[in-house]
């Protein structure tokens, strides 16, 4: 009787974990893509590459990622970039969308496994 009560709390704490597991990583998703797919994409095109005709980034290129913090990135997101077309996200995007989004923008420049 004993081990059938064990037997039975292993299988209700062990399909409690399976059944929440995955709701909690699909929580924890950055909205990055989302984000930057919505509201950057038009200018930064949707691969990441820029337009040249509009003078915007290629966030692929690693030299370009080198070549910026994600401070200097971060303030690009939240107060624009004066003399260009970039404009400001502040009070469009909480503080995190726009973590989000950097991360999004750091993940074109990486490496890509063969």
């Amino acid at each position: 009787m004993r081990s059938f009560r064990g037997l039975a709390l292993t299988l209700i704490v062990t399909g409690t974990i399976a059944y929440t597991a995955p709701m909690t990583f699909a929580a924890k998703k950055p909205e990055g893509q989302s984000i930057f797919r919505e509201k950057c994409s038009m200018c930064h095109g949707i691969t990441g590459k820029g337009y040249a005709a509009i003078k915007t980034p290629n966030f692929t290129d690693p030299k370009w990622q080198a070549a910026h913090t994600d401070k200097e990135l971060l303030s690009a997101i939240e107060n624009g970039v004066p003399g260009t077309a970039m404009v400001s996200f502040k009070g469009k995007l909480s503080p995190q969308q726009m973590k989000d989004v950097l991360a999004y923008i750091r993940s074109f420049g990486a490496k890509k496994k063969k």
